[in-house]
């Protein structure tokens, strides 16, 4: 039998225009300071820390609210090697004749490539997995829904929660990544979705200066 919620009153602070005003500038300003980051400090990170940044990432929207991620997080020095192994693989591959000429091309100004020695060095990396089934305890699987849409709403939570914590991150993407559910033996119902190396930066780090795209080129008033 499936579950029925109560429910419970909802309200929630009113702000006059000009406060609202205020306070949507102020965390759009905020928000632009985040950037993506690959030079990091081995300086290690508080778990209450981590805790309460993957406790926001689950406050994300769900279909369903099925809450269909799992956020594995390691810290261990011999996984964070061999997941850099693998990595680089993949990456090697990729940059040497997988991607096209056009992405290559794209990424060039950013300087990156197939080497990622970030994932060593900074004290954690939490691997988002989605979650595709859930499998009860007699072996039944119950569907998820909207699954990529939900996990994508998380990790936009999660990168927020790692930039308000004074924390930096990087959104890394080996293609492809099956590799990360057999480094961290996975059940089949979770495949890998992001790999997030998460710390404090080192104090040389760079970062390239990027600009973003203006209001009038991404909003369309109709």
């Amino acid at each position: 039998m499936v579950k029925k919620y109560d429910f419970i009153s909802f309200k929630r602070d009113h702000y006059s225009d000009e406060e609202m005003k205020k306070r949507s500038k102020d965390f759009c300003d905020w928000a632009n300071k985040r950037r993506s980051v690959r030079d990091y400090s081995s300086k290690e990170i508080p778990a209450e820390v981590i805790d309460n940044i993957l406790l926001t990432a689950n406050a994300a929207p769900s279909g369903a609210n099925k809450q269909p991620w799992t956020f594995c997080v390691v810290y261990d020095p011999e996984i964070k090697k061999q997941i850099r192994i693998e990595a680089e693989k993949e990456e090697k591959v990729s940059y040497d004749g997988r991607m096209s000429q056009e992405w290559l091309d794209d990424l060039e100004p950013l300087g990156t490539d197939w080497q990622k020695p970030f994932l060593e060095i900074a004290p954690a990396l939490i691997i988002v997995f989605k979650r595709s089934f859930e499998t009860t305890a007699e072996g039944k699987k119950h569907q998820n829904y909207y699954v990529s849409e939900s996990i994508g709403l998380a990790c936009g939570f999660l990168l927020m929660a790692i930039h308000n914590a004074g924390l930096v991150a990087l959104t890394h993407t080996p293609s492809p990544m099956n590799f990360l559910t057999k480094v961290l033996n996975r059940p089949e119902n979770e495949k890998p979705f992001l790999l997030i190396p998460i710390g404090f930066p080192a104090d040389n780090a760079m970062v390239p200066d990027i600009g973003r795209k203006k209001i009038d080129e991404i909003k369309v008033k109709y």
